[in-house]
């Protein structure tokens, strides 16, 4: 199960709910996307959710 490297975003779970008011179960996933960026350790390719991309909280490598 891929996790977000900067904010710790992962899948939740919840429910479908019909018309009828049934529910079933359902996952909800975050857009994750493999991107290279600079780390402590130098740049590494991580999992990071196009939040923290958009925000600016990190710094991509070229």
């Amino acid at each position: 199960m891929a996790v977000c490297y900067v904010c710790g975003k992962q899948r939740t779970v919840g429910n479908h709910v019909s018309h009828s008011n049934k529910k079933t179960k359902r996952v909800l996933k975050p857009n994750l996307q493999r991107v290279k960026i600079i780390t402590g350790r130098g740049p590494s390719r991580e999992y990071v959710c196009t939040r923290c991309i958009r925000s600016g909280r990190v710094t991509k490598a070229i």
